[in-house]
C-alpha cells in the first residue's frame, strides 16, 4: 500500500513546514503545528485549455433582493441582521455546555414551522439523544429532520434527499470527507469540509449553519482559514454560574458586526431577553458604596451595565488587583491617574473591580463608571443612584466625551435615571436627564466628596 504523503501545518495560519517544531516560523505561535494529508500535486497544463469566464462592469451587474429566513427566535434575528440569508455559511462557536445545540434546535424547530425544511446532522450525538434534549425544550420539535452520521457526503445526500432548505452540522471537527484520509478534527479535514459545505451552500440555495468547537484562549478550534471561509461568525458564551448566555457577531457579510443578543436559560430551553438593560441592573443594591452605572455600545444597542469596586486595607505585603470583566491593565492605569493625577492613594489598598452579569468592559467610555466606583469605595460614599457615567480619563486627568453618548443617555433616561456625569466637552442634551459635566478626575472626586 502506497504511504500517504503528508505536511506538516501550522493551526493558526496555515503555513506549511518540512517537518514538526515547536514553534511556527510564520506566525510564531507556538505547539500549533500538526500533521495533515498533503493535497494531490496537479498537473501543469491541466488548466490550459479552460475557457476564461466573461468579466463584466460592476455598473451592468443587476441588483437582487436579499432575502432573509426569520428563525422564528427575535435576539438570533437581529445579530444576524433580520435572519438567515439563503446560501449562506454561519459559524457559531462557544465552550462545551453553553447551549449552542439547544439554541440550533429551538431555531430549527421554528424554522420548520415557518415552512423551512431543516436538516439537523448531528456527529456528537444519535438521534436518540436529540430526541431526549427536544423532549426538554418548549417548542415543537417533532418534525425537524435528524441525522446521526458524521460522513460529509453523507449528510449532503440527505440534505438533497429531504429537500431540506437549512442544514445544521453539530460540529465541523466531528465530520469528515472521503477526499481526504486524515482522522476527523485534523486540520486538513476541516478546512476541506469548510470549502465543501460553503460550496453546496452557494450551489444549492441552502443555509448552512456549522458549529465549532473553542480552544483554550476562546477562539474557534482548528485552522483560521475556517473563519475567513465562511460568511458569518457567531460567538455564544456566558458564565457557566450565570443563567445569562450572549450571543455576538464578529463577522458578518450581510449585516452589522458587534451585534448582542442576550438569552436567559430555562428548563424549557433558551429565552429571549429583549431588554437586557433592565435584566442586568436588576440586582443592583441601593445605599451600597463602590457601584456605579454606565452604558456600553454593543453594535447599535446601548446596554446599561453595573461596575463594581472594593478597596480595603491590604493583609499582605503587596496589594492584590483583581479585575473581573476588565483588563487587568486598563485597571492599573486609572489607578495610577487617580492617585497621580486625583490625589487618592491606592498604595496600600486591596482592589477589586467587577462588572456583573458576566459583561465584559472593551470600550473605554466606562473608564468613568470605574473610577467613580473606586472613589466611592474609597472614601465610603455612595454615587447617584440615579447617575449614569459616561467619558473617557486620559493619562493627563481630563475626562473625554465618548461616541454614542446621546443614545446612551436616552436608554438611561427610559430606565429612570436623571444624572448624566459626561465630559463638559460633549454636547449631547437628552430631555428629561441632567447634564454633569466634568473636565478632570478631581472633580470627579469632588462630586462623591464635597
Amino acid at each position: 500500500m502506497a504511504r500517504v504523503r503528508t505536511v506538516w501545518r501550522c493551526t493558526e495560519c496555515g503555513h506549511a513546514h518540512a517537518k514538526w517544531a515547536g514553534r511556527c516560523e510564520s506566525c510564531e505561535a507556538w505547539n500549533t503545528i500538526v500533521e495533515e494529508a498533503a493535497a494531490p500535486p496537479v498537473r501543469r497544463g491541466a488548466a490550459q485549455g479552460i475557457a476564461a469566464p466573461p468579466v463584466i462592469r460592476l455598473r451592468d451587474v443587476t441588483g437582487t433582493r436579499l432575502e432573509r429566513w426569520s428563525t422564528g427566535l427575535p435576539e438570533l434575528d437581529f445579530v444576524l441582521g433580520g435572519g438567515l440569508v439563503p446560501g449562506s455559511m454561519t459559524l457559531i462557536g462557544g465552550e462545551p455546555g453553553i447551549g449552542k445545540s439547544t439554541l440550533l434546535l429551538q431555531a430549527a424547530a421554528l424554522l420548520e414551522a415557518g415552512g423551512h425544511p431543516v436538516l439537523y446532522a448531528s456527529g456528537e450525538e444519535s438521534a436518540e439523544q436529540l430526541r431526549l434534549r427536544a423532549d426538554r425544550l418548549g417548542e415543537a420539535t417533532g418534525a425537524v429532520h435528524v441525522l446521526g452520521e458524521t460522513r460529509l457526503e453523507a449528510c449532503l445526500q440527505a440534505v438533497r434527499a429531504t429537500e431540506a432548505s437549512v442544514m445544521i452540522v453539530d460540529s465541523i471537527q466531528t465530520v469528515y470527507t472521503d477526499a481526504l484520509d486524515s482522522a476527523p478534527g485534523n486540520v486538513g479535514q476541516v478546512r476541506e469540509c469548510a470549502g465543501l459545505l460553503m460550496r453546496f451552500a452557494k450551489e444549492s440555495g441552502v443555509a448552512v449553519i456549522v458549529v465549532g468547537h473553542v480552544t483554550k484562549g476562546g477562539g474557534i478550534a482548528g485552522p483560521k482559514t475556517l473563519e475567513h471561509i465562511v460568511d458569518t461568525v457567531l460567538y455564544f458564551e456566558g458564565e457557566a454560574t450565570l443563567d445569562y448566555r450572549l450571543l455576538r457577531a464578529t463577522k458578518n457579510r450581510f449585516g452589522s458586526v458587534d451585534e448582542l443578543g442576550v438569552f436567559s436559560m430555562t428548563e424549557g430551553g433558551l429565552v429571549a431577553v429583549p431588554n437586557p438593560s433592565a435584566v442586568f441592573l436588576a440586582a443592583r443594591a441601593s445605599g451600597t458604596t463602590g457601584s456605579a452605572v454606565t452604558a456600553l455600545m454593543e453594535g447599535t444597542r446601548p446596554v446599561l451595565v453595573e461596575v463594581q469596586a472594593l478597596a480595603a486595607p491590604s493583609g499582605y505585603g503587596t496589594p492584590q488587583r483583581v479585575a473581573t470583566g476588565l483588563d487587568p491593565k486598563r485597571l492599573a492605569v486609572l489607578l495610577a491617574v487617580l492617585e497621580r493625577r486625583g490625589g487618592t492613594s491606592f498604595g496600600t489598598l486591596d482592589v477589586f473591580v467587577q462588572v456583573t452579569a458576566g459583561v465584559r468592559l472593551t470600550e473605554p467610555g466606562s473608564d468613568l463608571a470605574v473610577a467613580a466606583a473606586l472613589l466611592s469605595s474609597v472614601h465610603n460614599r455612595q454615587t447617584p443612584a440615579n447617575g449614569i457615567y459616561l467619558g473617557e480619563i486620559g493619562l493627563g486627568g481630563e475626562i473625554r466625551p465618548v461616541g454614542g453618548t446621546e443614545r446612551r443617555l436616552a436608554e438611561a433616561a427610559r430606565l429612570g435615571f436623571g444624572q448624566g456625569f459626561v465630559s463638559a466637552r460633549s454636547e449631547a442634551r437628552v430631555p428629561g436627564m441632567q447634564h454633569r459635566g466634568l473636565d478632570h478626575v478631581d472633580q470627579l472626586e469632588r462630586t462623591l466628596v464635597p
